[in-house]
């Protein structure tokens, strides 16, 4: 009896605590005060589960190009890389948070490499050094890319006191990255960040 009484109590604290998610707006703005497509907004809550690989990732090389520019994957996901161009290419990262090499490969290969600390791992071509992209390594289940607008919405956020981070390459801080706290209320949060002008 006790167990069901404590198994009930706890489904309904999961219950309210999921009612209790609210989306958080961020318009995410470089230095100059533009706005930047295609940023990464990322939200720390204390206490919040780490996010499980799921499914596959997949960077593709595709008209001599990475596609997508960013892709983000929680710790521990393995990220496949497809050649579907006719020429070779040479992936690498030396990047901190995951160093590989992808010697040459042709088309209709894929070369797969696990992420397995956070950060953010830029991508590279030996062959074509106008390739680049990045890998963004999370440890929150609350992260996003900004649309063309600079803007995302991210949801299911629990109120109390979060951390908010913004990433983007054109970011002149270490790690490319800024961050600052906010306070998400129980119908949600809408704000902006931006790197000190």
């Amino acid at each position: 009896m006790f167990n069901r009484i404590c198994l009930a109590s706890g489904l309904w604290i999961l219950t309210a605590a999921a009612s209790l998610a609210s989306p958080v707006t961020v318009v995410a703005k470089g230095a100059d005060g533009r706005v930047l497509s295609g940023a990464v907004v990322s939200i720390t809550v204390a206490g919040a589960p780490r996010p499980q690989p799921r499914g596959t990732y997949t960077m593709s090389q595709q008209n001599i190009a990475f596609a997508p520019h960013v892709l983000i994957v929680p710790v521990g996901a393995t990220v496949s890389f497809p050649n579907r161009d006719r020429v070779r290419h040479h992936a690498y990262s030396f990047s901190p948070a995951k160093r590989f090499e992808l010697k040459l490969y042709g088309r209709d290969e894929t070369k797969s490499v696990t992420f397995d600390r956070p950060g953010v791992a830029a991508i590279g071509c030996n062959i074509h050094d106008a390739m680049s992209a990045f890998v963004f390594v999370t440890t929150t289940p609350f992260v996003a890319i900004t649309d063309g607008s600079g803007r995302v919405v991210i949801d299911g956020v629990p109120p109390g006191q979060v951390s908010l981070a913004l990433w983007h390459p054109s970011i002149r801080a270490p790690n490319n990255s800024v961050s600052r706290p906010a306070i998400v209320a129980a119908g949600g949060l809408a704000t902006e960040i931006a790197p000190a002008r």
